[in-house]
């Protein structure tokens, strides 16, 4: 009897408090919540799915993970891995290692890992890793983006065709009225337009590159899923925009993720960001 009676009282508790203590609720574009499984069939009738992230959310990179296990499964192993955490340059000495020729420590040695790789990324490339799967790195290298952001795009003219494999073909497009540039140019002010319509294309170069990776690595029948920062696909812009240049019918599936104060439910200003937001305590832990 007495144990009945905790059972009672814990489920009691656990109604009227779990709703404070939610590490994350999944909404879908109208702003209605979800669960982890419709973003998962959403993803399996995708060609490409996009999960915005928030880089040093340990939420983020869990549902990651488990969408990438689950979606191999569903998908029986027809699963593409790229992300923009690695960049183009880096392709050759991941594939020496996922291919066996060359050890975990030279490929931690060589390539350019970010500081959180351990904690944040390695579990997914471990998992591509161990079931043999194509893992794409899809952004600009650093360098060029930050030659751009210097000098525009025509500093592009003076590399090396060599050096021009590792960056998406001319023409070097921007749309600069989708808000997220625009936005970017906002925050310099009118006194350094200069020098914010640089950024703009450094920007754009990042996104324009990841689209054209991804799009290279297409497969017949293949899901190709994307890890990046929120930034490059809120508001179905960044690298969604440059994919439906190649292709305004692909079919791509947005995950946004957002930090807010309570996640009971969506704010009005995230409505509409992704085709899945995901909303998180702005309270909760980093990686780093």
């Amino acid at each position: 009897m007495k144990g009945i009676i905790l059972l009672i009282l814990f489920v009691l508790y656990s109604s009227l408090y779990s709703d404070d203590y939610r590490a994350y609720r999944i909404f879908d574009k109208n702003g209605q919540e979800v669960i982890f499984e419709n973003i998962l069939e959403g993803a399996n009738n995708s060609e490409v799915v996009l999960f915005g992230e928030h880089h040093t959310n340990p939420i983020c990179h869990w549902l990651q993970l488990e969408l990438v296990k689950s979606l191999h499964t569903s998908k029986e192993g027809n699963i593409i891995i790229g992300s923009e955490i690695f960049e183009a340059d880096d392709q050759i000495i991941i594939n020496e290692y996922m291919d066996s020729l060359i050890s975990y420590t030279r490929f931690k040695g060589e390539a350019k890992l970010w500081k959180s790789f351990k904690t944040d990324y390695k579990p997914i490339f471990d998992f591509a890793f161990d079931n043999n799967l194509k893992f794409i790195a899809t952004n600009v290298p650093r360098r060029y983006a930050s030659m751009v952001a210097k000098k525009g795009y025509s500093i592009l003219d003076s590399i090396t065709p060599a050096a021009k494999s590792f960056i998406s073909p001319a023409p070097y497009l921007i749309d600069t009225t989708l808000p997220g540039y625009s936005k970017m140019a906002e925050m310099f002010g009118p006194e350094m337009s200069h020098k914010a319509s640089f950024m703009m294309r450094a920007q754009a170069l990042k996104d324009q590159t990841m689209a054209h990776n991804i799009y290279i690595n297409l497969e017949q029948k293949k899901t190709f899923i994307h890890i990046n920062g929120a930034y490059h696909n809120l508001n179905y812009e960044g690298i969604i925009w440059y994919l439906k240049q190649k292709n305004k019918d692909m079919n791509i599936l947005s995950i946004v993720t957002v930090s807010q104060e309570n996640v009971n439910e969506l704010e009005k200003k995230n409505i509409g960001l992704g085709d899945f937001i995901i909303a998180i305590p702005n309270s909760m832990t980093t990686t780093y």
